[in-house]
């Protein structure tokens, strides 16, 4: 194959699963640039700096007790973008400097380093370049900047507009949501969640409905696989007596709930009516990442019309306030499944006492 084909960059989609979602052979990469006789890796055609993941060769240990290797592009599009601000910081180089040496906007260079623009392999080739990385180093940007390209399940869905959330909650070491008006979309069952989002948006098209029920129910894999999140839910006690679709819908919600709850796949706490509530949004959910990963929390915050990324130091340090706040007022895990249970069996009752 003549260097400058990039028939190398297609065929990552063909190698096998265990391999396509590890982490990169740095070791044997930097071998095979330094086989090339030493020549700096910016100058080396993008086929030959970015080898396919199946010669590496490299399979991920995704055992509980050692560390998941993350798969999202969204997260390998962020932590390439976070190293990226890194290196330029330590280059002692600003953003309107990087810019003018590459001949772009500066706009352009602080949303690969946010992770808000997905990167193409010339410019983080580019980048490396101008920050003078060694061979190993630029072999695994040029890996991470693949990563980040690639496709998750829920672009597919194009009405949904949660990317990148769901590409970070698909790599959360730890999730912790707070909600007053309706039960977390990792908890729901389908047909809860199918009323809630009629009630959310009356006039939302049949397809598109079910298309959202369908990823919602999807996102709740995460909390069954080998490496899930540890989950906390912080639930105002309104929610309890929100009656979504009705009792019958609603006690098989519940119900849920304390399956998941017993089954060890999440802490609920229920925060009473008579409580002093110590946040001022209606939800949120703080998202966690392995501290290797170069990645800062994330306070996600959904609204009607457009979604807030919080992740300022500031920012996290305050959420992470309210979230003590809150765990102080609710009640008692114990308390909070006794609480959801009673609900439960008034629905229940409910059902039994209406007319046939």
């Amino acid at each position: 194959m003549a260097h400058g084909s990039i028939t190398h960059l297609q065929v990552h989609a063909s190698c096998p699963a265990d391999v396509r979602e590890s982490r990169f052979g740095v070791a044997r990469a930097r071998s095979r640039c330094l086989a090339l006789g030493g020549v700096p890796f910016w100058h080396m055609p993008l086929a030959i700096v970015v080898p396919p993941l199946c010669e590496l060769g490299v399979a991920a240990n995704t055992r509980r007790g050692t560390r998941a290797l993350a798969t999202s592009p969204t997260v390998r599009q962020r932590e390439l973008g976070a190293r990226l601000r890194a290196l330029r910081n330590e280059r002692g180089m600003t953003v309107e400097e990087v810019a003018d040496k590459l001949l772009c906007s500066a706009t352009k260079i602080s949303r690969l380093e946010t992770g808000a623009r997905r990167p193409s392999l010339r410019d983080v080739r580019d980048l490396c370049g101008l920050y003078d990385v060694d061979e190993a180093v630029s072999v695994e940007f040029m890996a991470l900047a693949r990563e980040a390209r690639e496709q998750g399940w829920w672009t597919q869905y194009n009405d949904l507009k949660l990317d990148p959330y769901i590409g970070l909650e698909q790599d959360a070491i730890a999730i912790t949501s707070y909600t007053m008006f309706y039960i977390p979309a990792l908890l729901q069952t389908e047909d809860y969640a199918r009323a809630i989002i009629k009630a959310v948006a009356p006039k939302i098209l049949p397809d598109i409905h079910q298309q959202r029920v369908e990823v919602r129910l999807r996102r709740q894999q995460r909390l069954q696989q080998e490496n899930r999140p540890r989950y906390r839910v912080l639930v105002d006690e309104a929610v309890l007596y929100h009656r979504v679709g009705g009792p019958a819908i609603m006690a098989a919600q519940l119900d849920r709930v304390l399956e998941a709850a017993r089954d060890g796949l999440v802490t609920v706490q229920i925060v009473p009516f008579d409580a002093a509530h110590a946040s001022q949004d209606s939800n949120f959910v703080l998202l966690e990442f392995e501290e290797d990963s170069n990645l800062n929390p994330v306070v996600f915050i959904e609204s009607l019309i457009t979604n807030q990324y919080l992740e300022r130091r500031d920012e996290i340090l305050r959420y992470r306030e309210a979230i003590e706040y809150l765990r102080d007022s609710a009640l008692s895990p114990r308390d909070s499944l006794n609480r959801i249970s009673a609900m439960q069996r008034a629905c229940v009752s409910e059902i039994e006492e209406s007319p046939a």
